[in-house]
Order: structure tokens, then C-alpha cells, then sequence
């Protein structure tokens, strides 16, 4: 089966069945490219909030290592989102060059 040529596969922001990644494929105005867009917007924002709130806890002399251990956990799940959100990001301008949007 072959896809029109202005069709993209675009990698999305979160995983199916298993940790498995989703792709979509379309032009990227629909819908389902509107609710990825948003997802990725609401997981930049969180990755944002918890960095001030990992600069907080390690000026904090008195953090326990169980408060320590979470917060690295919390990082590690929001740079897991925001390495996917890069590389589905890349790999479109990758596609399309010319568009600077």
C-alpha cells in the first residue's frame, strides 16, 4: 500500500501496548496530531516544573535519600517523554526542511 507523498509518519508522544512506540500517519492537521501536540506541550511543561523542583530539593541539606531516589525516578520518566518529544520533533523537520514553522 503506498502512502501519498505529503503523509508523514510522526512518532507520538506516548506508548502503546508493552512501552511500544505509536507512530501516526497523516499530514499532521488532524485530530489525533492536535491531541499529540497538546500531550507534548502538558510534558514539556511538567519536565519544566520539576527541574525547579529538583533545584529546591538539592539546596535542601535535609533531603532524604528516599526523597532523592523519587525525584531521580520522576527525571528519569520526564526525560524518557521529553527524548521521545525531540525525536518525534527531529525527525519531522528532518522530513520537510524547508518549513521553519
Amino acid at each position: 500500500m503506498n502512502r501519498p507523498a505529503t503523509e508523514a509518519v510522526r512518532l507520538l508522544p506516548w506508548t502503546g501496548a508493552e512501552g511500544k512506540p505509536c507512530y501516526l500517519i497523516g499530514d499532521g492537521r488532524g485530530y489525533v496530531s492536535r491531541v499529540a501536540d497538546n500531550v507534548e506541550s502538558v510534558q514539556l511543561g511538567m519536565a519544566a516544573d520539576l527541574l525547579g523542583h529538583v533545584e529546591d530539593l538539592l539546596s535542601d541539606r535535609s533531603a532524604t535519600p528516599e526523597q532523592l531516589r523519587y525525584v531521580v525516578a520522576r527525571l528519569a520518566e520526564s526525560l524518557r517523554e521529553v527524548h521521545r518529544v525531540a525525536r518525534s520533533r527531529g525527525a519531522r523537520l528532518a522530513m520537510d526542511p524547508g518549513d521553519v514553522s
